[in-house]
């Protein structure tokens, strides 16, 4: 039986960029990412603590690897920005720094021995992709005295190339003994805690509850290791290859929520442990390792891509799609997400499903929205209607668990008919889904600023046309901030249009240039010659009126 082991230890430097430790970086691992910020932060950080006292030592961090005990070989499963990073400060002062190249470029290569039979080996060997470019342009003796431009690099490499410039350019500021003491001081006094596991279930486990200096490791980086390094090493590369476009095409953050999206079509339930912890439980395909990337991943990463950024693409009705998409992206928060994430998925080569099923969860999504659900309300509605669609339930049928209930829609027009401006995160999402059935969807709304008005002012002088139009204040409270007195302009009043009396408000402020606004709800306010109480019952009937029958309430 194996007997695996873990060990941890706190070492300068000189006894981890040594002969003990061969380190690389899995292909599983992502691609170097340290920005000038993170790594002029280590920077200054060591520097500062160098200046305090050179014989203090400084702490920088931990790192977790996969290692053998009595065998150098050490695959590096958290730490690699900060050994990347260290590496090359190293190059970079061995370069600039004769008296000292030879031990520098020590710590950065084991010199091969004729008598042990051994070559040149580089301490640190970055992941295959990366590993010669490396090598090559900064770890070679004088690779960083002449660095190509990073503008003409992919990321990873650029971020190289650019920590490199900035390491030069903060060390030929200092005079040359200050450089060799900061040499001395980095490989003697900065230190490491390196902890090894013999197996990589332990490894990833230590790694997963482990804090990091660098970019905070996200649940998406833990379950990379774990599932690319249980896939067969001859197609690693290949499945990492499939896994590393797809959160360059989402972005790191959108690549992590994606994560949590793919748990809730599984696991359809309010998160009550970690992520991680409920992944690994309710996900079973992560079980199958090149079957959950193959079948979950990719294509739920391609449909959050479409559904998120409103680009779905078919050969029919991809405007309409789009459109609700749109509408749906306005209202506070994304729990629609997972549903649409897997119909999409499930169905895109049926555009005309996608239309009415789209349609139908924007109404959903708006009703839950305007009756205020809160999480715990909207997750077992969501999960629900999940589970339907698993099972092969008609989502569009009318007693399915996509469509509202009878108080559900009873709540949805009692909210209507209430204070709308005073419900801050309601207001502006609902009018210009307003604005757009008004708009026969024709209405497209791409500016910088749109903010929601009063037609009617929230305070009323006692001499103007507005207190004899609305003469109490009980009147006045009534309508001032329901639907029908709201309109939308793409900059805000100037504060001395709020009391003018409304042919004003329509001739200097409400009326655009040209004559005709951007939204139907404004052109139809420039319609009215005058608003009165009559005019706001008449407008609030016929807006509710639409509501009810676009949303079939």
């Amino acid at each position: 039986m194996t007997r695996h082991t873990i060990e941890a230890a706190e070492r300068p430097l000189e006894k981890i960029l040594c002969d003990d430790y061969l380190f690389r970086i899995p292909s599983y691992q992502r691609p170097y990412a340290w920005t000038t910020e993170q790594a002029g932060e280590l920077f200054s950080d060591i520097e500062a603590a160098r200046a305090r006292d050179q014989e203090d030592p400084y702490f920088l961090g931990s790192v977790v690897v996969i290692k053998a005990p009595q065998k150098p070989e050490a695959d590096v499963v958290d730490g690699q920005q900060r050994l990347t990073t260290l590496t090359i400060l190293l190059c970079v002062l061995r370069d600039l720094s004769p008296a000292i190249a030879q031990d520098a470029h020590g710590f950065v290569c084991e010199v091969g021995n004729a008598l042990k039979r051994t070559q040149d080996r580089f301490r640190l060997t970055l992941r295959d992709r990366d590993s010669a470019f490396f090598r090559d342009t900064i770890q070679r003796r004088g690779g960083t005295d002449v660095l190509p431009d990073p503008r003409s690099l992919e990321d990873a490499r650029a971020r190289m190339v650019e920590n490199a410039i900035l390491f030069r350019g903060k060390l030929l500021g200092m005079p040359a003994l200050d450089r060799d003491a900061l040499a001395i001081y980095v490989v003697q006094r900065c230190y490491l805690v390196v902890v090894a596991a013999s197996d990589q279930e332990s490894a990833f486990r230590i790694f997963s509850v482990m804090n990091s200096r660098g970019l905070d490791l996200s649940p998406a980086d833990i379950l990379k290791a774990e599932i690319i390094g249980a896939i067969p090493q001859a197609q690693q590369a290949d499945y990492n290859e499939k896994w590393e476009e797809l959160e360059a095409e989402l972005g790191r953050v959108r690549f992590a929520e994606l994560f949590g999206h793919i748990r809730t079509i599984h696991r359809k339930q309010k998160m009550s442990e970690t992520l991680i912890a409920e992944f690994r439980k309710y996900v079973p395909t992560q079980k199958q390792e090149a079957r959950f990337i193959d079948q979950d991943l990719i294509p739920f990463g391609e449909a959050f891509h479409a559904v998120s950024d409103t680009n779905f693409e078919t050969f029919q009705h991809a405007d309409a799609i789009n459109t609700a998409l749109r509408h749906l992206a306005r209202i506070d928060n994304f729990d629609w997400q997972p549903l649409a994430i897997m119909v999409f998925a499930r169905r895109k080569a049926d555009p005309a499903y996608l239309l009415r099923f789209v349609n139908a969860l924007e109404r959903f999504a708006y009703g839950l929205f305007l009756i205020r659900a809160d999480t715990n309300e909207r997750l077992p509605r969501y999960g629900a209607t999940l589970e339907a669609f698993q099972r092969g339930a008609d989502l569009l049928a009318a007693d399915s668990a996509l469509q509202l209930t009878a108080d559900d829609k009873a709540r949805v027009r009692q909210a209507l008919a209430a204070d709308i401006y005073t419900e801050t995160r309601i207001r502006l999402p609902l009018l210009l889904r307003l604005d757009s059935m008004l708009a026969a969807g024709g209405a497209t709304y791409d500016h910088a600023t749109i903010s929601v008005e009063h037609v009617l002012p929230q305070t009323v002088h006692a001499d103007g046309q507005w207190a004899r139009d609305f003469p109490t204040s009980d009147v006045h409270q009534a309508w001032v901030h329901k639907l029908a007195n709201l309109l939308l302009l793409t900059r805000r009043k100037n504060a001395q249009a709020n009391n003018a009396d409304f042919a004003a408000k329509k001739e200097k402020y409400f009326n655009p240039k040209g004559g005709t606004s951007n939204f139907a709800l404004t052109n139809q306010v420039l319609a009215e010659p005058a608003w009165t109480v009559d005019v706001l019952q008449r407008r609030q009937d016929a807006l509710i009126a639409k509501i009810v029958q676009v949303w079939d309430l």
